[in-house]
């Protein structure tokens, strides 16, 4: 029989399993809090349950173990970006960023991703697989241990699509809010899309009052199919009526993330078509000077025309800032030390 991968269980699953094998129910709830908010990699280390069930546990279930390849320290303003090691091998990243407000941490997905967004490194070696909710949590479990620091804020903003790997991810989001677990409030908790539109509508119903952030990046169906893949299959009026859907049913403001390009989406007529697209929606504009990369086709707007673009937007009400460029004297852009790993272990 193969062994159960213990941290994917929910704490029902768990009681379930621990009647199954003849122990008390209650222990389900010191386990649980040992794997998700303590966060240990080996059995041996729930020192409050008796040998007999942590043999057993051993026996039947196996724990979700990452490890940190290598890690990547901004001098400029300690930004760490991670290259974490799967139990298969495969390789994802994870970003912690210091704010005053306290520790975010972005985190992937999936391992590769497949919406071949042109000014995305994630995207450059293909798609391998979504990873399991216990991986995404997981990233955050194995930070704090490396760093020996307490992550506050979680942005699912790494690589890979989350709407496109949408159960695990949900599952992931419960397992993190859990107060039993990490207790990351669902407020601090942020996810990203490229705007895959049914998967909207169905996190509108989750009942998570997470922060959704949709990567619009052009207002023209016609930018934006060249900026992003699936602009093909969804247009931005169908994706901003599933916009306002989720804000109607959530009550949630929404985050538009636009990567100014330049001399593709950075011109005052472009400010002027974004105020139009969202004007009387309950939403925020972060504006992202967009992260150059190697053999890439787009250079980042000059920083006049990210203060021309933010000044539109917000004289016409659209609350908008510009993201802070972290980690810049280190692999910033999603992908790109991952991209660097597997061009190595080729050779």
């Amino acid at each position: 029989m193969d062994k159960i991968n213990i941290n994917e269980l929910t704490l029902e699953e768990l009681e379930n399993y621990i009647e199954r094998i003849d122990e008390k129910k209650f222990h389900a709830k010191q386990i649980y809090k040992w794997l998700h908010r303590i966060g240990v990699v080996s059995f041996y280390d729930m020192t409050d349950i008796s040998k007999s069930l942590r043999e057993k546990l051993k026996k039947d279930t196996y724990i979700t173990k990452l490890e940190v390849i290598t890690c990547q320290k901004s001098q400029k303003d300690g930004t760490m970006k991670f290259l974490i090691s799967l139990n298969d091998n495969a390789a994802i990243e994870s970003v912690l960023m210091r704010y005053h407000h306290g520790n975010t941490l972005c985190v992937s997905t999936q391992v590769g991703c497949k919406m071949g967004c042109k000014f995305c490194a994630s995207t450059k070696e293909g798609f391998e697989r979504n990873l399991l909710a216990s991986e995404i949590e997981g990233q955050i479990l194995t930070i704090q241990r490396y760093t020996n620091e307490k992550i506050s804020n979680v942005v699912y903003m790494g690589i890979g699509e989350p709407l496109d790997n949408y159960d695990n991810v949900v599952k992931s989001i419960r397992l993190i809010n859990n107060p039993l677990g990490l207790g990351i409030g669902a407020r601090h908790i942020s996810l990203s899309t490229c705007g895959i539109v049914p998967n909207i509508y169905k996190l509108a119903n989750e009942n998570i009052q997470c922060t959704l952030s949709i990567s619009l990046h052009a207002t023209t169906d016609e930018k934006r199919r060249e900026i992003m893949p699936i602009a093909n299959r969804y247009t931005i009026s169908e994706l901003l009526e599933a916009c306002k859907e989720y804000i109607k049913i959530t009550g949630r403001r929404i985050s538009f993330e636009y990567a100014l390009i330049y001399g593709k989406n950075d011109s005052r007529e472009d400010a002027l078509a974004l105020v139009k697209l969202l004007r009387g929606m309950i939403a925020h504009v972060n504006l992202i000077p967009v992260n150059e990369i190697k053999n890439g086709a787009y250079k980042k707007a000059t920083e006049k025309s990210v203060e021309n673009f933010m000044n539109i937007l917000n004289s016409c009400s659209i609350v908008t800032t510009v993201r802070r460029e972290l980690g810049s004297d280190i692999d910033a852009a999603c992908g790109q030390l991952r991209k660097k790993y597997i061009e190595k272990e080729k050779y």
